[in-house]
């Protein structure tokens, strides 16, 4: 399996979304129009701290040994990024406990090419589109620290990504078990979408219009 041409596919596959999510008006929607630095990192810490439990959560039950040792590098990984965020926030944060519905589906997941592809490819591609979104906040806001730190988060969930096409190459045995992989990271995408699409609707916007 060819983990770079599988990437090419699932972009090519869900490009509207993907372009979509890449759009000025995500951080519209998930901040509900609250457009201000410390709810911008409140919602980028909520991120972080889903992604960490999913991994986490992954880690303590995955029976193959690469990618159980993958995940638990990535809650690791996610684990810093959360401290990183929440040290620019003023107070201290909690999370709400609730993982939205991407991370809620992935945690659902048992088979191990579905839990890399959705959680090392699918999951990825989406958050490095917000991450371009919140790098560009930030840097409006004249903030080059806080820019730095979602650049540095930015560069550390591009090498997950490539870590996850390498990982699929490796344990993806069948053409079922590539398929299989390829479906729920896109799947994983269109949750993503939804979640966006739902929250502009009910602030008014159209999301087809967002480009």
């Amino acid at each position: 399996m060819d983990g770079a041409q599988l990437r090419s596919e699932i972009e090519e596959s869900k490009a509207t979304e993907l372009n979509r999510l890449g759009s000025q008006q995500l951080l519209v929607a998930l901040t509900d129009a609250q457009l201000t630095p410390e709810r911008v990192l409140d919602v980028a810490a909520a991120s972080e701290h889903a992604a960490r439990e999913t991994f986490r959560g992954w880690a303590d039950d995955e029976d193959d040994a690469d990618a159980r040792e993958a995940f638990a590098a990535v809650a690791e990984q996610e684990d810093d990024h959360l401290r990183w965020v929440t040290d620019e926030l003023d107070g201290e944060w909690e999370a709400d406990g609730e993982p939205g519905p991407m991370h809620a589906y992935l945690r659902g997941r048992e088979a191990t090419v579905e839990r890399i592809g959705g959680g090392m490819v699918g999951r990825p591609l989406v958050s490095l589109r917000t991450h371009n979104q919140l790098v560009g906040f930030f840097v409006n806001e004249a903030d080059e620290r806080r820019a730095d730190v979602i650049r540095g988060l930015k560069a550390e969930t591009e090498e997950v990504l490539d870590d996850g096409l390498e990982l699929l190459e490796a344990t993806c045995e069948t053409d079922d078990d590539r398929q299989a992989a390829r479906m729920i990271a896109e799947y994983t995408v269109q949750l993503a979408y939804d979640d966006y699409a739902d929250a502009l609707r009910n602030l008014g916007f159209d999301p087809r219009s967002v480009c």
